[in-house]
């Protein structure tokens, strides 16, 4: 290897052990799920990991930031992207700016923060362990969602999204003691961050395309059920302004639902559908 390649070639980012000792702290504290179990907690897991994920996620932090594929009134925007930050899956400007680039350059190994090219692991998890600094560090990032740097709520709401988890705490303790906690907390975000990852890594790899995109994008029935919708990938990769993941009947999206709704009420404005001629590009 010549000293102009050692200069020109990307270098690899080394292992962070903050993020392993954090997420392996959580995945440990939610294997103490047997002895606290009750039907209210599982109760109150399955309703947190449905408002959480398919509402601050998929349909906030995904398909309203990320994408736009709707608009909402600003306090209603507000409060669904509040939501998200409660899902623990870092701030709103982290988490658009990230999706943005896995977007803009779909399995490119250096450039897609969490490239399914690199293998399952790497795009499902490893991605978080060793952190590349322009997918992680602020200054960096933050160029790929100016229009929400520009706003100081979220810019805010980026920085201290990890404090919204003491008031969620207490408030669980409170409704149901350290059963709540253990389940609507540590079993809930084990839960939704490995159903969030999957998207990244299995909808990559397998299930059916109903569109020859430019990448290995696929639609995963099972994928889609866990994630509320956001499992026909191979439909929103063709299309990601669409704010309907779900494009024939039998794919389940329950995401859009509550987007149908907020249409219905007159919420939710400009919700962009899929074009009528979208099924003549077919693959």
């Amino acid at each position: 290897m010549t000293a102009n390649n050692l200069l020109t070639e990307p270098k690899e980012p080394s292992l962070n052990w903050i993020p392993v000792i954090f997420f392996g702290s959580v995945h440990l504290l939610a294997l103490l799920a047997p002895w606290f179990f009750s039907w209210s907690a599982l109760g109150i897991t399955l309703l947190l990991h449905w408002l959480f994920g398919s509402i601050g996620i998929c349909l906030g932090y995904h398909r309203l930031l990320s994408h736009r594929g709707f608009q909402v009134p600003k306090w209603l925007e507000y409060a669904i992207a509040l939501i998200g930050a409660l899902a623990l899956q870092g701030g709103p400007i982290f988490w658009v700016a990230g999706h943005r680039l896995h977007h803009a350059h779909t399995e490119d190994e250096q450039k897609d923060p969490y490239s399914a090219r690199r293998g399952f692991w790497w795009s499902h998890m490893l991605w978080l362990f060793y952190p590349h600094a322009e997918f992680f560090d602020y200054e960096q990032y933050k160029r790929f969602a100016p229009d929400l740097v520009r706003d100081p709520f979220y810019v805010w709401l980026n920085r201290y999204f990890l404090l919204l988890q003491i008031p969620l705490g207490l408030l669980l303790y409170a409704i149901g003691g350290w059963s709540f906690v253990i389940w609507g907390m540590f079993v809930r975000s084990v839960l939704l961050w490995h159903s969030t990852w999957f998207i990244n890594s299995i909808t990559h790899m397998w299930g059916y395309r109903t569109f020859e995109t430019n990448d290995n994008s696929r639609n995963l029935w099972w994928a889609a059920i866990l994630t509320y919708g956001e499992g026909w990938h191979n439909n929103h990769h063709a299309y990601p302004n669409v704010a309907k993941a779900g494009w024939y009947w039998w794919e389940l999206d329950i995401t859009w639902w509550a987007i149908w709704l907020l249409k219905q009420t007159g919420l939710a404005r400009k919700v962009v559908m899929p074009p009528e001629q979208a099924f003549e590009n077919r693959g």
